[in-house]
């Protein structure tokens, strides 16, 4: 984590989420821009939260550990989302860790200033709608996406941690791959198999390679980690 002296950034960033009217004049002088590099975590379950951070450039995974070491995606968020909002009002462990998927910039605020602020409409208007969008998702993302095919999951992850330029994944953390999504190595083998022999990927010594992200997307009907409502 990189603390960026950037004002002026910082300014051009609520401008362009029109959040002038979200953060009072007294509370600006307060924000902090961040900057994480991919891997990078924002925050990690189990540990106190001293943040609120305001995403509002690149893509972040958020996932969750259970007791025996096995993890599993909860969604991707891009901006404008909000991380340890809920966590520095209630004063509760952070539920899941959240890494930087891309290069990532946030604007943050320090939780020792949401009490002197805690009254504001605008900012706790802010914040209400964001925590119920996020209760709604998340309750959805950790249930109903277990039951898509192992297909459409995979679909899905491969679209949330590429891009048109960057289309190459890395195969030595297939293992992680397979707990994230929630299902065996044995099985994630197969179904990529699948996906090479129909021409959406390509795997070569250490990397898979999208070859067709139209068809990916397609497996998918739409992106299951990511905001927004499947096709049918």
């Amino acid at each position: 984590m990189m603390e960026l002296e950037n004002a002026e950034r910082i300014r051009q960033y609520l401008d362009h989420y029109e959040l002038g009217a979200v953060f009072p004049d007294s509370l600006r002088q307060h924000l902090v821009l961040f900057k994480f590099n991919p891997e990078e975590a924002l925050c990690r379950q189990g540990e106190t939260q001293e943040w609120i951070f305001v995403l509002v450039r690149g893509k972040v995974k958020v996932y969750t550990t259970s007791s025996e070491g096995n993890t599993l995606l909860v969604n991707f968020n891009s901006p404008l989302d909000v991380i340890g909002e809920i966590e520095c009002i209630s004063g509760l462990e952070t539920l899941n860790t959240v890494t930087a998927v891309t290069e990532v910039e946030a604007i943050g605020i320090h939780k020792r200033w949401l009490h002197l602020y805690g009254e504001e409409v605008s900012f706790l208007q802010f914040l209400l709608h964001l925590v119920s969008h996020k209760f709604h998702s998340k309750s959805i993302s950790l249930s109903f996406n277990l039951l898509y095919p192992v297909e459409v999951r995979l679909a899905s992850y491969l679209l949330s941690v590429t891009s048109s330029e960057e289309p190459v994944v890395s195969t030595a953390n297939l293992k992680d791959i397979a707990s994230l999504i929630g299902t065996s190595y044995r099985h994630l083998n197969r179904v990529i198999l699948k996906f090479c022999n129909t021409g959406l990927l390509e795997r070569s010594r250490g990397t898979l390679n999208v070859r067709d992200r139209g068809g990916l997307e397609a497996a998918a009907g739409q992106n299951i980690y990511e905001r927004g409502e499947r096709r049918k």
